[in-house]
C-alpha cells in the first residue's frame, strides 16, 4: 500500500457522532472512504518451507481472501549443514515470486508487501538471494528478525480475536516463535531454531531429537516468564496439518481449521496416531501435501514438548498469522478494535442483500426474544440478522442449505465452531418453515438441544421480520415476549397493517409454536 494511504488512515478519526446510532456494534467501517483504501492488499510471504501470495479483499477489518496461492519451495532445506539456501528451492522461489509479481501487476496492487523470514535471514547467501529476487522480479523483500516475526504473527491472531490473551506459537520450516498476548497487546517475544526442516538431521534418532527439542523448549519456558493455564494459539502450516489429522482421528464433522480446539490429551493421542500410521495413506485422507507431511512427525514432537512445559488451558488453531499480521499493521486503532465477525457480515449484507441496512433493524426486532443473551450470543444473533438475506439468489429448493453451508464454511473470524453451526441452523430456519433432513444433520450434534431450539426461534423470527419491511431503516413492528406467561405479542404500526397478510400470519403462528406460546397481534398508531 502507498505510504500516504497508511498515514492518512492512521490520522483519520473514524469514530463519529453518527456511530452512536448503531449501538454496540458501531458504524460499518467500509462506509468510510479512507478505510476502503485497505480493501485490497497483496502480501508476499517468503518462508523457509513455502512462498505464498495472499491478496486480501473485502471489509478491511475482516478481509476475504481474494487470491491465495502457495508454492512449496523448501528454501531452508539443508541450511543447518551448508549455511546456504537450498539451490533448487531458490530456483523455485524466484520462479514463484516472478509469477506472483506478474499477478499483482495484473490486479493493480503493486508494490507488494513482501517479507522473508528465518531461512533468508540466517543463510550466508540470504543477501545475495534478496538482490537476485529484486533484480529478476522487481520485488523488494523485507527480511524480519525472529522477534519481529513473532510480533507480526501475534498481530495476525489479534486480527481474528481482538482483545486476546495467551501464548502465540508460530512454527515455520526453520524457526519457531513465541509471543505473549495480554489485553489485545503483543508482549514478550522469543525466537528459536525449532523448525522441522532444521531438525531432520539431528543425531541420536527419535530419542536424540526428543532430548534436543526438550532442552530448547525448557530454555524458552524459562525466558518467556509465561503463566500456565492460558490459551495456546497455534500458527503455521505444520500445526494446521496436525489439527487436520486430529480431525481425521476423531471423525470431527466440520473440517474448518480456524478456531479448531484441541486438548493436551487429544494431541497426545494424535501424536501416537501419526507415528503408527502409514503417512502416505494418512496424507491422502487428510489432503496434506507430501512436503508438509514429511515434517509432521517432527512437528508433533515439538508440540507435545511445548504443551508439557507451558501447560495451556486449551489449544486453538489460528489460520491467521504473519500475512494477516502485516495487514493488521496497517490498521489504525479504531479499526483494530472492531469485531471481525460483525464487519464481515456487514460487508456481505452490503454486497449481496436485497435491502442493505435492514439487518440492523431486524436485530432490534428479534432481540426481545432473547432477554438472557450475553454479549457473545448477541453478536452471533446480530451476525445472523446481517446475513439473513444474502443467499436469496440461490434456488428456492436449496436456499436453506446454501445459507447453512455459507455460514459454517465461510472465512469468518471470531467465531467458534459451535457458533458457526448455530448461525447456519438459524439461517436454515429463516428460509424454511419445516426443516427437512439435510446433508448437514450430522453437524447439529455440535450444539445442545437448547441451542438448536434457540436457532429455530431466531430463524423463524427473522422469517417473520423479513415480511414486514417498509424501508431499510424502519421496521414498523415490535415483539414483546413474556417467557413466564408464554405470551408473544406482535404490535404493528397502522402503516404496516397491509403487510400482515396470510403468509405473515402463518409465520407469526409458527414462531409462537416454536416458543410454545400463545400469540397476540395488535395495531397501534405509535410503536
Amino acid at each position: 500500500m502507498p505510504e500516504q494511504h497508511l498515514s492518512e488512515l492512521r490520522e483519520d478519526k473514524m469514530t463519529t457522532t453518527e456511530d452512536a446510532e448503531w449501538g454496540p456494534f458501531g458504524r460499518p467501517i467500509f462506509d468510510n472512504p479512507q478505510a476502503r483504501a485497505l480493501s485490497r492488499v497483496g502480501v508476499l510471504d517468503v518462508g523457509s518451507n513455502s512462498v505464498r501470495l495472499v491478496v486480501f479483499d473485502g471489509a478491511a477489518r475482516s478481509p476475504a481472501y481474494f487470491y491465495n496461492e502457495k508454492i512449496m519451495c523448501a528454501l531452508g532445506a539443508g541450511l543447518s549443514e551448508t549455511g546456504k539456501l537450498n539451490p533448487e528451492g531458490k530456483e523455485r522461489a524466484i520462479s514463484a515470486i516472478r509469477r506472483f509479481a506478474a499477478l499483482a501487476r495484473g490486479m493493480g496492487i503493486l508494490p507488494l508487501t513482501a517479507v522473508a523470514t528465518a531461512a533468508v535471514r540466517e543463510a550466508d547467501d540470504g543477501a545475495e538471494f534478496r538482490a537476485q529476487v529484486e533484480r529478476e522480479t522487481g520485488v523488494r523483500l523485507w527480511v524480519v528478525d525472529g522477534q519481529e516475526e513473532a510480533r507480526l504473527s501475534a498481530q495476525g491472531v489479534l486480527l481474528g480475536w481482538p482483545g486476546s490473551y495467551g501464548l502465540v506459537c508460530d512454527i515455520g520450516g526453520s524457526s519457531m516463535e513465541l509471543a505473549n498476548l495480554a489485553d489485545g497487546n503483543v508482549g514478550h517475544r522469543l525466537t528459536s531454531p525449532l523448525g522441522p526442516l532444521k531438525l531432520r538431521d539431528i543425531p541420536g534418532g527419535k530419542r536424540g531429537l526428543k532430548d534436543h527439542i526438550k532442552r530448547i523448549i525448557k530454555d524458552l519456558h524459562q525466558q518467556m516468564d509465561h503463566e500456565t493455564g492460558k490459551r495456546l494459539f497455534l500458527v503455521g502450516g505444520s500445526w494446521r496439518a496436525i489439527a487436520r489429522i486430529d480431525m481425521e482421528r476423531r471423525g470431527y464433522p466440520l473440517t474448518v481449521l480456524h478456531e479448531y480446539r484441541m486438548t493436551a490429551r487429544e494431541i497426545s493421542k494424535t501424536a501416537d496416531y501419526i507415528w503408527s500410521a502409514n503417512l502416505e495413506d494418512l496424507r491422502g485422507r487428510c489432503g496434506i501435501s507430501s512436503e508438509r507431511m514429511a515434517l509432521v512427525p517432527i512437528a508433533v514432537q515439538i508440540l507435545k514438548q511445548l504443551i508439557a512445559l507451558f501447560k495451556p488451558k486449551d489449544i486453538t488453531v489460528s489460520s491467521y498469522g504473519i500475512r494477516e499480521g502485516m495487514l493488521y499493521e496497517q490498521m489504525p486503532p479504531d479499526l483494530r478494535e472492531r469485531d471481525p465477525l460483525i464487519e464481515a457480515c456487514r460487508f456481505a449484507e452490503s454486497k449481496d442483500a436485497r435491502l442493505p441496512g435492514f439487518g440492523k433493524v431486524l436485530y432490534d426486532f428479534v432481540i426481545p426474544l432473547f432477554p438472557n443473551a450475553d454479549w457473545q450470543q448477541k453478536r452471533v444473533i446480530k451476525a445472523a440478522c446481517l446475513l439473513h438475506d444474502v443467499s436469496w439468489r440461490a434456488h428456492p429448493d436449496y436456499r436453506e442449505e446454501v445459507a447453512f453451508d455459507n455460514a459454517t464454511r465461510a472465512n469468518l473470524g471470531g467465531l467458534k465452531h459451535a457458533e458457526r453451526v448455530f448461525l447456519g441452523l438459524s439461517l436454515m430456519h429463516r428460509y424454511t418453515n419445516k426443516l427437512k433432513s439435510t446433508r448437514f444433520d450430522h453437524l447439529l450434534d455440535m450444539i445442545s438441544k437448547e441451542s438448536q431450539k434457540d436457532a429455530e426461534v431466531l430463524g423463524k423470527a427473522m422469517r417473520l421480520g423479513a415480511m414486514l419491511w417498509l424501508q431499510s431503516d424502519d421496521l414498523p413492528a415490535k415483539i414483546r415476549w413474556k417467557p413466564r406467561k408464554r405470551h408473544l405479542k406482535l404490535t404493528l404500526s397502522s402503516d404496516a397493517e397491509p403487510l400482515f397478510g396470510e403468509v405473515a400470519q402463518s409465520r407469526f403462528d409458527a414462531l409462537a409454536v416454536a416458543l410454545d406460546a400463545t400469540g397476540e397481534t395488535v395495531i397501534s398508531e405509535a410503536l
